[in-house]
């Protein structure tokens, strides 16, 4: 049985969800568009076998989500989104080996990806097949052609503004999230209080996505490993496949990281980890809520209010998939709503002295 998702459409959105699939393989090929064929609202009309074919079918199909695969001869798939999106953008969903192409896919446009399974595991490939469906259909009401490239990231520095309190910072995100959550983190000075971050993201891809962070940004940035401190400049992502919840400890607070049932579909779930934070930090915290769809987050978000935190959520303009942040802000478990790039700043001025 196929995972159902339901979605919001307005008047002017078809139903069915017009899909083009581009991959080398003719075997992939040939499995994929049977198999996502089976869910009554996806329609494979056309399959390529490179970009130079995928170009022409574009064309002439108008799919609605291109399912690309990254790895292919004559033309890289990031190369294929490079030139693609100025010109035609597309909701893309790429499906990528564990390696860090998959990030360069994203920040080419790309609206999210599914790791490639191993083709003699069915159990595997059951779980790619519901992946890669949920994903096409979030791809088929998210933004692309985004407002990423001309987001002004303000150079935030404390000079000497004393920390209010030694406060919690908890984010997190699903769908268009990599990509947000950077842009944030960038903009952070080393002198930050402690951050923690779940983006739904599968094993191996979060540790990853961790490096390409801590690269990228003045703050240290690092896959969570059970029983890691929080402490001044450091962010701690939680890894794929565990839950991860704040903890106090007789230093301050760490991080408990473990393997467990998924919540609202998800491991790491956001909820798990915010409400860890409202019954551990109470109003020594902050609580962003980023792009994703679904509503993990949102009841966390709120306990995290209640329990005297400062919350933000990102707006409908700047986000990917309006999704958690809508229902977020529509039970009042967002005390401030912004533009992505404002979002940094409101974080900096919760944390210091002006």
């Amino acid at each position: 049985m196929y995972y159902q998702l339901s979605i919001e459409r307005d008047e002017n959105v078809i139903n069915i969800i017009k899909v083009l699939v581009v991959d080398d393989s003719m075997l992939f090929r040939e499995m994929i568009s049977r198999e996502i064929s089976k869910d009554a609202s996806i329609e494979v009309v056309g399959t390529a076998a490179d970009p130079y074919m995928a170009r022409d079918q574009i064309l002439k199909l108008n799919p609605h989500v291109l399912i690309l695969d990254v790895e292919m001869p004559k033309m890289s798939g990031i190369e294929f989104l490079q030139q693609l999106m100025p010109q035609h953008p597309l909701p893309v969903v790429v499906i990528s080996s564990a390696g860090g192409n998959v990030f360069a896919a994203i920040n080419a446009g790309a609206v999210d990806f599914v790791s490639k399974p191993n083709m003699d595991t069915n159990s595997d490939l059951d779980v790619f097949l519901r992946e890669l469906i949920i994903k096409v259909k979030i791809a088929s009401i998210a933004k692309v052609g985004h407002l990423k490239k001309s987001i002004y990231t303000p150079d935030l520095k404390v000079n000497n503004k004393a920390l209010t309190k030694e406060k919690i910072i908890a984010i997190g995100a699903s769908t268009g999230g990599t990509e947000a959550i950077l842009q944030i983190i960038e903009a952070l000075p080393n002198e930050m209080p402690g951050i923690v971050i779940v983006q739904h993201m599968p094993p191996v891809f979060t540790r990853m996505y961790a490096e390409r962070l801590n690269n990228a940004c003045r703050l240290l940035v690092k896959e969570a490993e059970d029983g890691d401190e929080i402490t001044r400049g450091k962010v701690l992502i939680a890894a794929g496949d565990f839950q991860m919840k704040v903890v106090q400890t007789v230093n301050g607070y760490a991080v408990s990281c473990h393997k467990d049932q998924k919540v609202n579909g998800h491991c790491p779930s956001i909820d798990v980890l915010f409400d860890s934070v409202a019954n551990t930090c109470k109003e020594n915290a902050i609580g962003v809520i980023l792009t994703g769809m679904g509503a993990d987050g949102a009841k966390g978000l709120l306990h995290m209010k209640d329990n005297g935190a400062e919350t933000i959520g990102q707006d409908e303009k700047t986000s990917v998939v309006y999704g958690m942040p809508k229902v977020a802000y529509d039970i009042g478990a967002v005390m401030k709503q912004a533009p992505l790039e404002k979002i940094p700043e409101l974080i900096y001025a919760m944390c210091f002295d002006k």
